[in-house]
């Protein structure tokens, strides 16, 4: 059996013994310890700027038979869309727009749509804190759109 990469991934059942803190169908991130122990599944622990930040406890991850089940799911950050995608309140946001790809508690992805505020000075893309549910099958289509993270100690 092989361990899981790390990453983000959908928890289909529960984790064994551990069934109230890492319940089915939940997001939860599968890493590896710095020091090359044992790898580890955590539940998230904050959301900021539609990112999740990884709570605790980690728990180690033993249960092979149960991480075989999870289901992987694409990284946070910034994609473009594949096609037209309507909206709700009948508008539609287009092909190639470039979202913001996050994850509500249930891993299940939620698109974030990149606007350009006319009254903003600065030359920045905002995303909304309110974004749109999406299904596996457009999350497995996004296409990966590589924005530059400049920290702020770096920025002219």
């Amino acid at each position: 059996m092989k361990l899981p990469e790390p990453g983000l991934y959908r928890t289909t059942q529960p984790y064994p013994g551990k069934e109230a803190e890492i319940p089915a169908d939940v997001l939860v991130f599968v890493g590896m310890s710095p020091n090359g122990g044992v790898p580890f599944v955590v539940r998230p622990g904050s959301n900021r700027s539609n990112r999740w930040y990884w709570g605790e406890p980690t728990i180690p991850l033993r249960a092979l038979n149960w991480a075989e089940k999870l289901v992987s799911l694409p990284a946070e950050g910034f994609y473009t869309l594949p096609e037209d995608l309507g909206t709700e309140a009948g508008g539609r946001w287009l092909k190639n727009a470039i979202v913001q790809l996050g994850y509500n508690g249930e891993g299940r992805g939620i698109l974030f749509v990149a606007e350009q505020h006319a009254d903003e000075p600065r030359n920045v893309l905002v995303f909304s804190e309110r974004g749109r549910l999406i299904d596996d099958r457009l999350l497995r289509r996004l296409q990966w759109a590589p924005i530059l993270p400049v920290p702020s100690a770096q920025r002219p």
